[in-house]
């Protein structure tokens, strides 16, 4: 458990004890709250400790049409996921937003457009957690999967748990990454929410996870609060405004937004076909020296910035 503890004086007034109160070093900007992380150095499964606070957000990265594996946008992912590797400081991990696929439950796609994806995420060395999208049910957006879902466990549910979930470590299309300060000064959690899985049980665990306290929150969940459609959007909303969180991050529509009235960031412009003007890309996020959460949003061809801004660790709009 991850505390900081800051040491207490003796009562109001010296005489009373006989003593000097001891002095005490004033709190760091970002003080340490409670959290189980993993006890190992770096990010990987159940998340880790961290020297420094910075990861990449990457997604959506279908193809424009159903089935068509060979028009995946293979070539649009590697650079993204190079330009990541290329960033310095190198992220301590990467989340990716949903939809890796866009394949027929009863057709024999869905193996091929995630060996297209996987061999271009390879381009980055660490760890990705990644978001389930509707794609990865049955490809509508009010689908439901999961073996208390409507639309059960298709191939596409079956091969995301097996080759993106599995081998993080997970096991459920929903799950939190840990993570915290080496020097114990902040704690961060990443709650990952399937919105087209959703049921009482990960509602149930969505309340329970948002109440561990800690310095940071990003909920991670494919379709924004927009896109009311999944079955899971409208009711985690519900449970997500009851605690305090820093940003959502979401995918689905296939553009950059930033969108401060509901804390949520959209990065869906990772390869899918785009719906707005602009350009496909890819995110940084970092913690910086005063606490605050810095958001860049870059181009993949050429890594300009395309937008930045920064938050408090409750999501409010830092000062400038």
């Amino acid at each position: 458990m991850f505390r900081l503890s800051f040491g207490v004086a003796c009562a109001a007034a010296a005489a009373a004890c006989g003593t000097q109160p001891p002095s005490t070093p004033p709190p760091p900007v970002d003080s340490a709250l409670p959290l189980d992380a993993p006890a190992r150095n770096g990010a990987g499964p159940g998340g880790g400790t961290l020297d420094a606070f910075e990861f990449a957000i990457v997604g959506d990265t279908r193809p424009v049409n159903l089935d068509d594996t060979a028009h995946y946008p293979t070539a649009i992912v590697q650079q993204i996921w190079m330009d990541v590797e290329a960033e310095s400081p190198h992220p301590a991990f990467a989340i990716s937003t949903g939809d890796y696929m866009f394949a027929s439950v009863n057709g024999s796609e869905q193996g091929p457009q995630l060996d297209a994806y996987l061999g271009a995420r390879a381009s980055f060395d660490g760890v990705v957690y990644p978001a389930l999208g509707n794609h990865e049910c049955n490809g509508f957006t009010d689908s439901n999967c999961g073996p208390a879902g409507a639309d059960l466990e298709p191939p596409n549910y079956q091969l995301f748990l097996s080759r993106m979930i599995q081998p993080i470590g997970e096991t459920l299309p929903y799950y939190v990454e840990r993570f915290a300060a080496t020097d114990k000064s902040w704690t961060a959690k990443m709650v990952f929410v399937a919105a087209n899985a959703w049921d009482g049980t990960q509602a149930q665990w969505l309340g329970e996870i948002l109440s561990e306290p800690t310095t940071y929150t990003f909920v991670v969940r494919h379709e924004p609060t927009m896109s009311g459609t999944a079955p899971g959007v409208g009711p985690s909303d519900q449970i997500i405004i009851k605690h305090p969180y820093t940003m959502i991050i979401a995918g689905h529509t296939h553009t950059y937004e930033h969108v401060p009235a509901y804390k949520t960031l959209i990065v869906g412009n990772g390869g899918a076909p785009l719906t707005s003007d602009a350009d496909y890309g890819y995110v940084v996020i970092a913690r910086q020296a005063d606490g605050t959460i810095a958001v860049t949003s870059k181009d993949y061809m050429t890594k300009a910035v395309v937008d930045s801004f920064s938050v408090n660790a409750d999501g409010s709009p830092a000062t400038p």
